[in-house]
Formats: structure tokens, C-alpha cells, sequence
């Protein structure tokens, strides 16, 4: 009778070694879920949506600055032919009744000695915000009282006067007729009267002048 030694693959202490040198599955499973959160997470993606919020901000910052050049520019004419050699500063009014805008012809003609057909207007006077003195114009040169509106715009102008160059600027207001004759104007002026506003964006002599009849004709039609 042999006495053989038992197998050593059979052994309970074999089988635990093997077991030993094999990688657990658990800790491998925990090592691809770990890679998981890596891939998912969008660490670029807050930074593209930051981004693109500053690329909106930086885009809504420069609409002010082109909303403000537009008014700057608004009512304003080419430059002079030459240097003026005088500025001015004046207020005046677009007087509407209806479809209708009151208009005067000036005493004082044009350099080639033609009538002039113009809004009133005249300097603004010491202590006088420019509302109050087109105010003041519109009542002494079309005799006729009326309430402000609201601001137009600013026109910016140039005209010859005894061999000068003036250089004129010029704050138009919006007002609505309240009563008044226009026969009742000033000795500056030779006549006043109405006409209508798209007729004023054709025959007034200054083109800054017919562009506030149109701006005050859009005015009233948006209004309705």
C-alpha cells in the first residue's frame, strides 16, 4: 500500500491562494465608475455659457454709445464752407395744431436778399433754460400761446451774414397750440402763419428746420 501525498490542487489553502492573486471584482468596478464623472462632467461648459454672457454684456455696452452718436447727429447739417467766424445759441419751437405747424417769414431776408421761411426761434437769454426761451419766441414771434411737448432734437446750421459765417445751433421743442392770433406776432417777424406740417418738410429754407417738421410729423403719427 502506497502512501501518496494528497494533491495540492485540491487544497482548501491552494484555492484561497489562487483566489488571493485574482484582482477583486469590486475594486475593478469601483475603477470604472470612477472614470465616469470625469467624462460626464462639463467643466468647459460653465465656461462657454460665462462666456457667451460676457459676449452679450460686451455686445449691450456699445448700443448705448451708438444710441447716443444717433441723437448727437440728429437735426444736424454739413459743415460750413469755411471756418465760422461767430457762434450762436438758440431754442425754438414746432408749434402743431392738428396737422398743421405756424411758420414765419422774418424780417431779416437771406444773403441773396430772398425771403426766408423758418420755425421761430431766437437766442436764449441770460437765466433762461432753453425751454423757457422757445417758449418765449414762439409767443412773441407767432403770437400764439402754447404748452411744451417734448424735445425734438438739435439742429446745427451755418449762414452768411453782413460777409461772416455764423454757425448756428438751435434746441427745437415740440409744443401743441393752446390759443393766440398769429397776426399778433413781433416786429421782427413779417408775417406768421399755418401750414401743413409735410408741407413745412418742403418749403421751410433750412434743411435742418425741415427735418424737425418731420421728426415732429413722426411724433404725431406714432401718437395715434
Amino acid at each position: 500500500m502506497s502512501s501518496k501525498r494528497p494533491s495540492s490542487k485540491g487544497t482548501p489553502g491552494s484555492a484561497a491562494r489562487k483566489a488571493a492573486k485574482r484582482p477583486p471584482a469590486k475594486d475593478t468596478a469601483k475603477g470604472s465608475r470612477s472614470k465616469q464623472p470625469a467624462k460626464a462632467s462639463g467643466s468647459k461648459q460653465p465656461a462657454k455659457g460665462s462666456g457667451s454672457k460676457q459676449a452679450a454684456k460686451r455686445s449691450r455696452s456699445k448700443q448705448p454709445a451708438k444710441a447716443s452718436a444717433a441723437k448727437r447727429s440728429r437735426g444736424s447739417a454739413s459743415g460750413p464752407p469755411d471756418k465760422a467766424s461767430a457762434r450762436e445759441y438758440s431754442a425754438g419751437g414746432v408749434v402743431v395744431r392738428g396737422d398743421e405747424v405756424v411758420v414765419i417769414v422774418p424780417t431779416r431776408r437771406a444773403a441773396d436778399g430772398s425771403r426766408v421761411l423758418a420755425l421761430p426761434k431766437g437766442h436764449v437769454d441770460p437765466g433762461e433754460t432753453p425751454l423757457q426761451a422757445a417758449q418765449r419766441e414762439v409767443r412773441e414771434e407767432t403770437g400764439v400761446v402754447a404748452e411744451p411737448v417734448c424735445e425734438l432734437g438739435e439742429s446745427r446750421y451755418w449762414y452768411r451774414r453782413d460777409g461772416r459765417t455764423i454757425g448756428k445751433r438751435v434746441t427745437f421743442y415740440l409744443f401743441k397750440y393752446v390759443e393766440g392770433d398769429t397776426s399778433d406776432h413781433d416786429d421782427e417777424v413779417e408775417e406768421a402763419f399755418w401750414i401743413r406740417l409735410d408741407e413745412a418738410q418742403e418749403r421751410l429754407t433750412h434743411a435742418a428746420e425741415r427735418e424737425m417738421a418731420g421728426l415732429a410729423l413722426a411724433y404725431l403719427e406714432k401718437d395715434r
